[in-house]
Parts: structure tokens; C-alpha cells; sequence
């Protein structure tokens, strides 16, 4: 990618900067799963191998110091992209999913009681339900679930609605892994913080399409996955309030989480290291960092413009092929990217493979999340999930094929 400031991009020379989009024919559409990885942060990683390779935090020599100023360079990188007050707030993880379930065990343990109630979101991905379910039944709370209409649109009236004297945390996303839809968290926040109740964010498929500031948002967690931002597997992130985060006990125990051990007591490590037990993911930090500089030269004014562009272009040319349904918003402006969509008498796994026949690359199945498949009454769907680095090309190529899956499946049409 040039070095230049310019407002819009050539997406010729962006992705020639991805390997895998030069190495294949197939158009890669599941971007809301796994994103490809530049080759900015492909040898971000690779250099810290071959320079700085040693474990961070316990060697007082060169190249361990090296490895931990990298780590921590890598943290304030984060920080400053999410806007958070101090590195101390920026835990980082393996993914959104242990994010998640850190704060579900760790914050769970000292603030549910039994009766209390947990309020869920039914758009929910997986991770950020099933660990509230799971610290529920620990401490005798009760999961009650947050609602939506066809469109995926929750209110601030409607989260009100379901609020009660035993509310004690609010989890929600910010966008929608079916929908795309985001969510107005900032006024969510407010609400929750009205009450004194904690509100958990999923930012898996917002940090990396749009400005994300925690302190704006206010909200008391966000979690998010570098695999869905251009960095590799395995790195992730909790961002938590300070104020919370010194209450919590460790998720888990071991190497470099402690400040000292005696036979009968136990002095934890401050923050943010005694939540990273063990030998940390040093190159996926480092991968994350590079992945964070190489969005942020891109911009997300154009980031947001060129995907919504491509988001409005599918739609449209979806909406008018005959048997196919979209779910959410009929406004393709709120769908972030995120087309989930039906095909009348064609089961979504066979929607997927006819499209990979035609080097297609889609996701289909409930997408993580078979609660919000149950409330719209759908077994399955599928899913196809944009990035700046697409095509419209892909986008034509997708829609051609999609219109023949009826035909394909013997339907005439």
C-alpha cells in the first residue's frame, strides 16, 4: 500500500498487499468470520521471530527486553485505537470468546447473587451468551432475554423494558454477526449506568469497520478478535474499567500473573498482567499492533465509505432475485457489511457449495448464534460478509451465481 495520504485509495495496489487474495481465484466473502492478513502484518510477525524471539518479562538480557518493550509497544498501540484511558485497562487474550468468558467468570464471581438477572441480547454470538448462561447457573441468577423485531433493531425503550430491580449486567453487541446492525451502545450505557448496571460490549464486528472509543462509549468491557481485523489467530482483547478490573480475581493461574508467592499467600500482579497467566502471544500482539497501523493509514472514513459502497451494491442486486430473503433492515446503510439471507426451497449448506462451485467463498449455518435462528424461525441461513479489499467484481460475480442456485437445484427458475 502506498505511503501517500489520499482520501480514497486504489483498491488495485490495497490488495495486492494481501497474499492470499493474489494466490487465489476464489471471491473470499466471509469476512465477518476470519479476515485475510496484509503483508504489513505477515512480517510484523515474522521480524519479531527472527529479532526478538524470547519469552517477555523474565529474561534480564537483550533480547527479552527487546520482546517485552515490543509486547507493551503493541498494548499502548491498542490503547490509543480504542481510545482507552491506560494500557493497564488492555488485557489481551487469545480472542473475543476468552474475552468474554473472562469477565462472565472473573466479574461474575463477585457480582451475581442468586435471583439476580443477566440481560442478553437474543442477536448474540455464542461467546457472549453462553458464558452469562454458564455464571448464571454458578451463582442461581437468571438469563432474560433482550428481543428483537425481523429487522434487528433493539431501542432504548425496549432495553428499559426488560431492566428490574435484580438487573446487575447488560450484554450486548455492537454489531450484529446476522444483521449488521449496530446498536446504539453509547445510549445503552447511559441507561444501564442510570441503574448501576454493568454493560458488556462485543466489538468483534465493529473495531475493525469503524472508530470505536471506549471512553465515549463509556461502556464497562468491550471485547474484540484480531483474526477479524488483518491480524493473525489467537490474539484478542478485553478492554475493562480499571475500577472493575482491580476488583476481579485472575481467570486463570501460572507464570507471570503473580507479584509473589509464599507457601500460604498469594500477591497478585497489577494490571493488566494478572490477567495474562503464562507465556504471553508476544508475535500475535505484535501482529495486532501492525494490523491496527495499517487500518489506521487506510482510515475509517474510507474504510466505512468503501464498505458501505459495496454493502448497497449487493443488496440491491440481492433484493431482485426471485426467492431470496434478507434478513434485518431493509436499508442496506445498516448492514455494516453483513448480508444474512434465505433462498426459497434451497437448504443454506447447498446455497454455500453451489456458490463454492463457482469459487464463491460464503459462510452458512446459524452463524454462532441459534437462539437468534430459533426467534426468527429459520433453521440456518446464509452469510456473506464484505471488506474494504472486495471487489465489485466479486460482488457481481456473487450475485450472478446466486441467482442461478434455484435453477441448479432443478427449480425452473
Amino acid at each position: 500500500m502506498s505511503e501517500m495520504n489520499s482520501s480514497r485509495w486504489n483498491i488495485g495496489d490495497i490488495r495486492r498487499d494481501f497474499p492470499l487474495l493474489q494466490n487465489t481465484d476464489y471471491a473470499y466473502l466471509d469476512n465477518a468470520a476470519t479476515s485475510q492478513k496484509p503483508v504489513q502484518v505477515l512480517d510484523a510477525v515474522r521480524e519479531f521471530y527472527e529479532t526478538k524471539n524470547a519469552n517477555p518479562f523474565r529474561g534480564l538480557y537483550p533480547l527479552s527486553e527487546a520482546a517485552t518493550e515490543a509486547y507493551e509497544d503493541a498494548r499502548e498501540t491498542v490503547r490509543e485505537f480504542i481510545h482507552a484511558k491506560s494500557t493497564g485497562e488492555i488485557i489481551f487474550t487469545r480472542n473475543a470468546s476468552e474475552s468474554l468468558n473472562l469477565v462472565a467468570y472473573s466479574l461474575g464471581s463477585i457480582l451475581f447473587q442468586p435471583g439476580d438477572e443477566i440481560v442478553v441480547s437474543i442477536a448474540e454470538h455464542h461467546s457472549n451468551m453462553l458464558p452469562w448462561r454458564g455464571a448464571a447457573e454458578r451463582a442461581g441468577a437468571k438469563v432474560v432475554y433482550l428481543e428483537c423485531g425481523e429487522d434487528g433493531r433493539f431501542t432504548e425503550d425496549m432495553l428499559r423494558d426488560v431492566l428490574t430491580d435484580r438487573t446487575r449486567l447488560v450484554a450486548i453487541t455492537q454489531v450484529s454477526n446476522v444483521f449488521g446492525r449496530e446498536n446504539d451502545i453509547r445510549r445503552f450505557a447511559q441507561v444501564c449506568h442510570e441503574r448501576d448496571i454493568v454493560i458488556v460490549a462485543d466489538g468483534a464486528q465493529s473495531v475493525p469497520h469503524m472508530p470505536v472509543d471506549v471512553q465515549d462509549l463509556d461502556v464497562d468491557f468491550l471485547a474484540f478478535s484480531g483474526h477479524k481485523m488483518l491480524a493473525p489467530d489467537g490474539i484478542g482483547v478485553l478492554y475493562g474499567k480499571k475500577k472493575w478490573l482491580e476488583k476481579m480475581p485472575p481467570f486463570l493461574s501460572g507464570g507471570e500473573m503473580i507479584e509473589s508467592v509464599t507457601r500460604d499467600k498469594i500477591i497478585y500482579a497489577e494490571l493488566p498482567h494478572k490477567f495474562e497467566a503464562g507465556t504471553v502471544n508476544a508475535g500475535g500482539a505484535v501482529g495486532l499492533a501492525e494490523a491496527v497501523r495499517y487500518i489506521q493509514r487506510l482510515g475509517f472514513d474510507w474504510v466505512e465509505e468503501r464498505e458501505q459502497s459495496l454493502t448497497a451494491l449487493a443488496y440491491s442486486r440481492m433484493k431482485d432475485i426471485p426467492g431470496v430473503r434478507i434478513f434485518g433492515s431493509d436499508d442496506p446503510a445498516d448492514h455494516h457489511g453483513i448480508l444474512t439471507f434465505t433462498v426459497d426451497g434451497v437448504h443454506p449448506h447447498d446455497v454455500s457449495e453451489i456458490l463454492s462451485a463457482s469459487k464463491i467463498a460464503v459462510r452458512a449455518g446459524h452463524h454462532c448464534a441459534q437462539p437468534l435462528m430459533g426467534h426468527l424461525k429459520v433453521g440456518s441461513t446464509t452469510r456473506v460478509s464484505l471488506a474494504f479489499y472486495n471487489t465489485e467484481e466479486e460482488i457481481l460475480r456473487f450475485t450472478e451465481a446466486l441467482g442461478q442456485v434455484r435453477r441448479v437445484m432443478g427449480y425452473g427458475e
